[in-house]
C-alpha cells in the first residue's frame, strides 16, 4: 500500500500492467483493445442519441410530414398496422392525427446523418488508438463505408419492426434511447470483428 502511495496509482497500475503485458502479451492486447473500443463506441453512442433527438427539429414538420419508406410490408403487431422498412420510417402523429417530430423523411435523414457523423469520429479513434494501425487508408475508409451502410441497413430493418409501436405511447426521446441501445449495440459487435480485419497492427508494408 506504502508503495502504491509513493508511486501513485497511476504509476502503480502503469507497472502492473507492464508487467502483465509482458507476461501475457495476447491476453494484453485482446484487453487493450476491447477497453478502447468501448470506451469509445460510447462515446459515439451517446452522439447518435443526441443526434436522433435533436436532429429531427432542425429538419422541421415538413420533412417530419413526408413520407419515404421502402419495401414498405404490411405488419400487424400488438393491435396496430403499419408498414415494415429497410429505409425510412413512417410519419409520427399524436392521438388527434397531427404530424408531430420524430418519424417520416426527417427521421430519416437525421438517422443516417447522425449514424455517419458518429462514424467519422469513430474511424479515426479506433484506426489510429485501439488498433493502431497503418494500414492502407483508402482500402480501410473503403470497407468501413461499406460495413457502416450494411450494418445501418440492418438496424433500420430491425428499428422498423417496433417504431410505429413505440412511437403511439411514448415520446421521441424515450424511444430514441431503444434505437441508440439497438442501433450502437449491434454496431459495436460487428464492428469490432471488421475492426480486426481492415485495421492491421502495425506498420504498412513496405514496398521492395
Amino acid at each position: 500500500m506504502e508503495e502504491k502511495q509513493k508511486k501513485g496509482l497511476a504509476g502503480w497500475w502503469l507497472e502492473k500492467w507492464g508487467n502483465y503485458s509482458k507476461a501475457h502479451p495476447k491476453a494484453a492486447k485482446w484487453i487493450y483493445q476491447i477497453f478502447y473500443f468501448w470506451v469509445f463506441s460510447m462515446s459515439v453512442t451517446i452522439f447518435q442519441y443526441l443526434a436522433f433527438t435533436f436532429l429531427p427539429y432542425l429538419f422541421g414538420i415538413g420533412l417530419a410530414g413526408t413520407e419515404f419508406m421502402w419495401p414498405q410490408i404490411p405488419v400487424h403487431i400488438a393491435g396496430f398496422d403499419y408498414k415494415w422498412n429497410i429505409l425510412g420510417y413512417e410519419v409520427a402523429k399524436n392521438t388527434a392525427g397531427e404530424v408531430v417530430i420524430g418519424g417520416g423523411l426527417g427521421y430519416f435523414i437525421s438517422y443516417e446523418l447522425g449514424t455517419f457523423l458518429a462514424q467519422c469520429i469513430n474511424f479515426p479513434l479506433q484506426r489510429n488508438i485501439t488498433f493502431k494501425s497503418h494500414g492502407k487508408i483508402s482500402w480501410q475508409v473503403m470497407w468501413y463505408f461499406i460495413a457502416w451502410v450494411l450494418i445501418s441497413l440492418v438496424c433500420n430493418g430491425v428499428n422498423g419492426l417496433w417504431m410505429p409501436v413505440a412511437q403511439a405511447y411514448f415520446a421521441p426521446a424515450v424511444y430514441n434511447l431503444l434505437v441508440t441501445f439497438i442501433t450502437g449495440g449491434v454496431s459495436m459487435i460487428i464492428y469490432f470483428f471488421v475492426f480486426k480485419i481492415i485495421f492491421p497492427e502495425g506498420e504498412a508494408a513496405k514496398k521492395a
